[in-house]
């Protein structure tokens, strides 16, 4: 079992204790779509390690749109932003926003999707890992064979070609062999869950209902997803992947319709973002950053510094790592589950 983000938020405690912050400072955040659920959770502990420092927070929703973002952050940065933290809607898109900001000597985090700029501190967790987890996952549940579709994210965000990276490191022998058949592939435009339920939709039309399993990028589109099957009288017969512990999801898991949700602690990658933002603001270098490395995984091959944590697979056979976390209550968690899920 990999080790779980609640562990990486407690040594990411240790990694920065002994930094003294400076107070009085802003730090601006560009949300891509803030409506997803799990951005809430983000914001709540980078908010709260800013202001407990006596610094400014101060935020945008993109709402879905590469034209607005680029606006959003001119204005983070005219609003006298110390710092920039975005999560890009577009990582090309954003580009000349970024530029901007480094022009005028502002420091950046890419906040869990990359943007390729030597000055952007990406913090995220291993994407590639989690394609892994997810095709690992489905091959030892026994799915090792059969008509396999592929539900992924939006085009522009380069966590869906990093996710299907470590998906295919899992999965080719299987295709190659001819055991594992890639019936169905496509992106899926903002992520969104009605618009992967379509292509789910679109599948099964095309396929006449032959698919035996369905690897879903994130948890969101694995709720299209099943619903989609659910249509059909599928859903429970056919494992679902996905990711980020959405609360539906984990009960998706515990109920039966959806195989796995790889967990990634946004509690965790929250504080290892904020405290890194105010050394930056504070007149820290990247380069003084504990616990990063480098990274050239993008589509242009620009070198980046990282830190990449690590994510946890969440079948029905540790479903309690979630619920002993706090991350969700049992009473959410275990509604309408399936018997000898753990935890439940």
């Amino acid at each position: 079992m990999k080790k779980s983000s609640i562990a990486l938020l407690t040594a990411s405690a240790v990694l920065f204790s002994g930094s003294v912050f400076a107070e009085g400072k802003t730090v601006g955040v560009s949300w891509k779509v803030f409506q997803e659920e799990r951005w809430k959770r983000d914001e709540a502990v980078i908010k709260e390690i800013v202001e407990a420092n006596g610094d400014k927070y101060i935020s945008a929703d993109a709402q879905g749109s590469a034209g607005k973002q680029l606006t959003d952050v001119e204005s983070l940065i005219s609003q006298g932003a110390d710092v920039i933290m975005i999560v890009p809607f577009d990582s090309e898109a954003i580009l000349p926003a970024v530029e901007q900001a480094s022009a005028e000597g502002i420091p950046m985090i890419a906040y869990d999707v990359q943007i390729e700029h030597p000055d952007a501190l990406y913090v995220t967790f291993d994407n590639v890992g989690v394609g892994r987890l997810m095709a690992s996952t489905m091959l030892e549940s026994g799915m090792t064979e059969g008509n396999f579709a592929f539900i992924k994210g939006d085009q522009g965000d380069p966590n869906a070609t990093f996710l299907f990276e470590g998906i295919m490191e899992v999965l080719q022998p299987n295709i190659d062999s001819g055991a594992i058949k890639n019936v169905c592939e496509t992106f899926t435009d903002g992520w969104k869950p009605e618009n992967a339920q379509k292509n789910m939709e679109q599948c099964l039309t095309s396929q006449d209902n032959k698919i035996d399993a369905v690897i879903s990028e994130n948890d969101g589109m694995a709720g299209g997803v099943v619903a989609a099957l659910e249509a059909q009288g599928m859903a429970g017969n056919v494992p679902v992947t996905g990711q980020d512990g959405d609360l539906a999801a984990l009960n998706r898991v515990a109920r039966g319709t959806q195989l796995v949700s790889v967990w990634k602690d946004s509690r965790a990658l929250g504080k290892v973002a904020a405290e890194a933002a105010l050394m930056l603001a504070d007149g820290k270098t990247i380069a003084d950053i504990p616990g990063t490395a480098p990274f050239d995984g993008g589509k242009r091959g620009v070198e980046v510094t990282s830190i990449l944590l690590e994510p946890n697979p969440i079948t029905s056979s540790n479903l309690s790592d979630v619920i002993e976390a706090g991350w969700i209550s049992k009473e959410k968690a275990c509604e309408g589950a399936q018997d000898g899920v753990a935890g439940c």
